[in-house]
């Protein structure tokens, strides 16, 4: 059974028009949308985000209030993927064999979907970094992006009550590895033996009920991240946090407040594990969530680190 990655995020949002205006500046190519009345957002691998009213009695029930992900879908390699999906998963709440696709929920009540994958490969030219001993670029200057372009969707993040339970469901049920995890925060999880570093992360913060803490798309280069973060800036979208690098997973981020429910992320250069990858154990702390990150972002027109007024 394989689960290529995330093929789809259909979400519930309070401001449709908002919810445009971001996605169109976050780099997202809109789309002739095959659901009357869903607006469809394609990255440069074809991976789709389809954005609906809130209240549309098309979606599944929302597991947390306001604007966020209603339906998750993870793409498959082949037919056999779904029929051998749909025998693990018989008798989980909400399941459903459909042509061409199976449902559930997860422990949490977010309703997942698998279908055949319609992703495509992308060939764009990355220009190399130079490092001492590995010169990858001569006669050339690093590219400078006006916005980003996301190639596809990397992964997702929750907010997860019952860790435990989360993480039983996405290893037994559905075949995910672990890669790293925090003591009692938290687990990177992978859809395969081999892939990059996480496809879903698991976060438990006490007291803190179930719901979406991000979606995560990936760009070309840091030089992308950073092009990228700044038009946001630069059309009044908020960061987060970013421009930034997680040592726990080697990638370059920059997180910008999403109308559509928690964040978005750009990132790269994310480590890529295979089955001879040991999973570390670690204890959450600012060290291992950033090796260096910068607050509020960096203002689109001056360049420099956004200052927040006082008061």
């Amino acid at each position: 059974m394989t689960i290529k990655g995330i093929e789809e995020l259909r979400f519930g949002v309070e401001d449709v028009e908002k919810a445009r205006r971001f996605l169109g500046d976050f780099g997202l190519g809109a789309g002739a949308s095959e659901v009357q009345d869903a607006d469809l957002y394609r990255t440069l691998n074809g991976s789709r985000v389809y954005v609906y009213d809130q209240h549309d009695t098309r979606l599944p029930e929302a597991f947390e209030a306001g604007s966020t992900l209603r339906t998750l879908v993870w793409g498959v390699e082949q037919a056999s993927d779904l029929d051998a999906l749909a025998e693990r998963l018989a008798g989980q709440p909400g399941f459903a064999r459909e042509a061409g696709a199976v449902t559930c929920r997860d422990p949490q009540g977010l309703t997942l979907r698998f279908e055949l994958s319609t992703q495509v490969e992308v060939e764009i030219r990355v220009p190399g970094i130079n490092q001492h001993g590995d010169i990858r670029r001569v006669d050339e200057p690093s590219p400078v992006y006006e916005q980003a372009q996301p190639i596809g969707i990397g992964h997702v993040v929750f907010f997860v009550e019952d860790l435990e339970a989360m993480e039983a469901f996405y290893s037994e049920k559905l075949g995910f590895q672990p890669s790293d995890r925090y003591i009692g925060k938290g687990v990177f999880m992978r859809a395969g033996q081999e892939g990059h570093h996480h496809d879903l992360f698991l976060l438990h913060i006490p007291n803190k009920p179930a719901g979406l803490n991000h979606v995560a798309f990936t760009v070309r280069d840091i030089h992308e991240v950073i092009g990228g973060g700044l038009a946001m800036n630069r059309k009044q979208w908020s960061t987060f946090i970013g421009p930034g690098r997680h040592p726990i997973s080697s990638a370059y981020f920059w997180y910008v407040n999403s109308p559509l429910g928690g964040a978005f992320e750009y990132y790269t250069n994310d480590d890529y594990l295979t089955a001879a990858w040991q999973p570390r154990t670690l204890v959450h702390s600012l060290e291992t969530f950033t090796e260096w990150a910068v607050e509020g972002g960096l203002d689109g027109t001056t360049r420099r680190q956004v200052v927040k007024q006082a008061g």
